[in-house]
């Protein structure tokens, strides 16, 4: 299978849907599946239409696409398999913690070493809790700049607690209904 073909394939495009978005003719598309070598501006506007580079369509066998490069990442991770109970439990380690910010990660983080569950899932609930414990912070401290009184500040420091409480449960929630975070990040902190 020729290379602009197996990728194309995993796009879930057909040869008339490249051409339409690449604005490369049928035919040409199919010379190059059956074989001819692209280049210069056919192969810049393929590599730009598929969303990889160049040397992808050019070298013999083809990267696999970037999505599918990091679930292999991710399971090569995840030599023990996902204990979704223990998720749960290091997930709901950060409620305790709540008032106590550094304690909202480390405990988690602990638990994560300890239960042997040192996979995606688990690495985001900490990196979602890192993320929260530098904002809440900040956030707190432009309330008090903006001086609207004792009163506001008591009511965002509440604010910024029930939001963390908010992220854990529904997170906890999401966990049972469909074994993955509802609040994540597209990167790990960890």
């Amino acid at each position: 299978m020729s290379k602009l073909k197996a990728i194309r394939e995993q796009k879930n495009l057909t040869q008339e849907e490249l051409s339409e978005k690449s604005k490369i003719s049928v035919r040409t598309i199919q010379r190059i599946e059956a074989g001819t070598e692209p280049k210069g501006h056919t192969l810049r506007v393929l590599a730009q239409t598929l969303g990889i580079e160049e040397f992808e369509l050019q070298q013999e066998q083809p990267q696999v696409l970037s999505e599918v490069n990091e679930v292999e990442i991710e399971v090569k991770e995840e030599e023990n398999p996902i204990n979704y109970s223990y998720i749960k439990i290091i997930n709901l380690s950060s409620l305790i913690f709540t008032l106590l910010p550094p304690l909202n990660i480390f405990v988690p983080l602990i638990l994560m070493h300890s239960m042997k569950q040192r996979n995606s899932l688990a690495r985001q609930i900490i990196s979602v809790q890192m993320i929260w414990t530098v904002m809440a912070p900040i956030t707190f401290m432009l309330g008090i700049f903006l001086k609207f009184g004792k009163q506001f500040t008591l009511i965002l420091m509440i604010l910024i607690v029930l939001s963390n409480v908010l992220i854990i449960l529904r997170n906890a929630a999401e966990i049972d209904k469909n074994k993955k975070l509802y609040f994540r990040l597209k990167f790990s902190m960890i």
